[in-house]
């Protein structure tokens, strides 16, 4: 996070209001300085080249945040023009970036003034809308306000200025991200740590196990500290039906947070508007234990800033490597399959005083790797053909030591194809043909197999048919194929699975939009609709409407984003392997290194499961990303 600093933030509920802020005096002057410059230079006649160095109010930031939910149709932005843009809006800029860096347009009424307010990081989480404003120059301000007001749509290649172009000239924008993560995760008690899969026996407990005991690492042979509180009350969220379409709205009847409990990660983690450590669960430790004079380093040591506290106890090092799989399948000849790989490597080292691990990860040449990152406290000192040397100075509990994208060496661990056709208006016959695991042999086993067919739009009444194997259930919105139950894995042989039969659903009735809407978009008929209609008081919102008008068979250009409201019928697999990695990425336990010298014993295991893992439907619509021609002239 070098080079970040953040000028205020801001935390709204669902209604709108501000519930916290905070301003940060010292980078508020460093942002007046650089605005008194830039007048300087500019020339003075001419007033649209000064740049006012102010912050809005509470009450100013809202009125202006509710404003822009009024104009661009939702909290977010449409993102992309539209014909409702109007010039100087986010989506005039035609980025679908601009759905999560905005700006906003504050009035402020007693100096007579009107100021833009760019670049607004925006994060949703839970109930709660976090705004955060890094530091940038003033010419970035003005190169954003240009790029408002021009007649040519989208970035287009060749053009001076673009906003991907002048992002990648802002690194404090990926700080301010990582802060409103981080706030987030406060507010709404979500503090999970990356899992660490290890065998251990029974311990006494410790610090380290009040850091990590939530995630079910309950062996920890550490020195004895009371046990952190925790940094707010966890408020758990109802969860999402499989391919339901989410608005931007938080929904209503939000807890509210401990204030006090993000007042001090605040000052902690960032200050003086300076991000340093986001570490929720190590700045939760710090403010319950304090310090004590056994934590201190050796002379000759500095202790870095992500290990306040000097590990003591048995020794050992844990490595997990954490495979996510992600996965388009069509079934078609013109749409290529898509598969692809987000790992990371977890870690945690139980090693006293402030040692430098080293190891080799191999399998970089299967992996064909597209991304890598690492770990602020790891170095990368050598990179061979099919290794990468890593050397770091590990910090306290459970952490990402890095992170990755990759192609699967193996194949689509479930391959084949879902077909779906409507006989009449509520009935369909289906049929799933699916191979699991084919050409993977042990150690790799799957544990589980569930795939889902979600119904969003209807009202599921009735199925029929027996699977080939496992066992179906249905709900209201879907029905649910175990192939492979927990306890019963799969391992060094492929298994075909067929599933064929009919689905029967309720009746559509019909609903009338609000004449709100029709007044807003424009002409709209009767939508056909099962949902049951709701208090003639509630207002349907704009997200609602353009899922009504998707299922109508609209063009999807007129939509704000298309492949998000669910039209389209696909299937959702779930699954989980262990044994190894997809990729070919590995750990050699007996290469990893520990200086100075010390017996550690490490262990390593792999965990791979499924991300979103789709089967679209053959015999219908499909969404996918068209690959350019290239024009080739024939040589004579």
């Amino acid at each position: 996070m070098t080079g970040c600093r953040i000028r205020a933030l801001w935390i709204l509920n669902n209604q709108d209001t501000i519930v916290f802020s905070r301003r940060f005096p010292v980078v508020e002057k460093q942002w007046r300085l650089a605005c008194k410059r830039e007048n300087e230079s500019s020339s003075g006649d001419n007033l649209n080249s000064i740049v006012l160095p102010l912050l809005p109010t509470d009450s100013e930031l809202a009125a202006a945040f509710l404003e822009r939910k009024k104009r661009e149709g939702s909290a977010r932005g449409f993102g992309i023009r539209v014909t409702q843009s109007v010039e100087g809006s986010d989506s005039w800029v035609d980025d679908p970036i601009t759905r999560h860096i905005i700006s906003l347009f504050i009035s402020k009424e007693e100096e007579g003034v009107k100021f833009l307010l760019w670049p607004l990081v925006l994060h949703v989480k839970g109930h709660y809308y976090i705004l955060v404003l890094p530091l940038v120059e003033p010419q970035h301000l003005k190169a954003y306000e240009r790029m408002c007001r021009r007649s040519d749509c989208g970035n287009s290649i060749g053009i001076e200025e673009s906003l991907s172009a002048l992002l990648f000239d802002l690194p404090c924008i990926t700080g301010a991200f990582m802060v409103g993560h981080a706030i987030g995760d406060v507010i709404t008690g979500d503090l999970v740590e990356p899992e660490v899969v290890i065998s251990a026996a029974p311990s006494v407990g410790g610090l380290l196990d009040s850091l990590t005991g939530s995630i079910g690492i309950s062996s920890i042979s550490a020195r004895a500290k009371p046990v952190a509180a925790p940094v707010v009350a966890s408020t758990t969220s109802g969860a999402a039906v499989a391919g339901a379409a989410t608005s931007d709205a938080p929904k209503i009847g939000s807890r509210p947070f401990d204030k006090d409990a993000l007042r001090t990660f605040i000052s902690s983690s960032m200050p003086f508007g300076t991000p340093l450590d986001l570490n929720c669960s190590t700045i939760s430790a710090m403010k319950v234990n304090g310090f004590s004079s056994s934590d201190l380093p050796p002379a000759d040591l500095r202790q870095p800033a992500w290990k306040p506290y000097l590990y003591k106890g048995k020794q050992r090092i844990l490595f997990t490597i954490h495979e996510t799989v992600y996965a388009a399948l069509y079934d078609r000849d013109e749409i290529p399959d898509v598969l692809s790989i987000s790992g990371q490597v977890n870690c945690r080292a139980e090693l006293e005083g402030l040692p430098d691990v080293s190891f080799p990860l191999t399998g970089l040449n299967n992996a064909h790797l597209e991304v890598l990152s690492f770990h602020p406290c790891a170095q990368v000192p050598e990179q061979g053909v099919d290794k990468q040397g890593v050397m770091f100075s590990p910090p306290l509990g459970n952490f990402v030591l890095m992170r990755y994208q990759a192609f699967c060496s193996l194949g689509p661990p479930i391959k084949g194809f879902y077909q779906l056709s409507m006989v009449s208006e509520d009935e369909g016959a289906f049929l799933f043909k699916l191979r699991l695991m084919e050409g993977y042999k042990p150690p790799l086993t799957m544990e589980f197999c569930t795939l889902t067919m979600p119904f969003p739009r209807r009202k599921v009444v009735s199925f029929d048919g027996n699977p080939s194997i496992g066992a179906v259930s249905m709900t209201e919105r879907s029905i649910e194929w175990k192939i492979v139950a927990s306890g019963r894995g799969v391992s060094g042989k492929s298994i075909e699975a067929t599933f064929p039969g009919t689905i029967k659903f309720a009746p559509r009735s019909t609903q009338r939009l609000p004449s709100m809407l029709r007044s807003t978009q424009g002409h709209i008929s009767e939508d056909d609709s099962d949902i049951e209609p709701e208090n003639s008081n509630n207002m349907v919102n704009v997200e609602e409407y353009l899922m009504e008008k998707m299922n109508k068979d609209l063009p999807s250009v007129d939509l704000e984003e298309p492949f998000c409201w669910q039209a389209y019928n696909y299937a959702k697999v779930s699954f989980r392997i262990v044994g190894a990695t997809l990729s070919g990425m590995t750990i050699d336990p007996k290469t990893v290194s520990i200086y100075p010298a010390v017996k550690a014993p490490v262990e390593f295991s792999t965990l791979v499961s499924s991300g979103d893992y789709i089967l679209w439907n053959t015999l219908g619509r499909c969404p996918f990303a068209a690959s350019p021609t290239v024009q080739r002239k024939d040589r004579k």
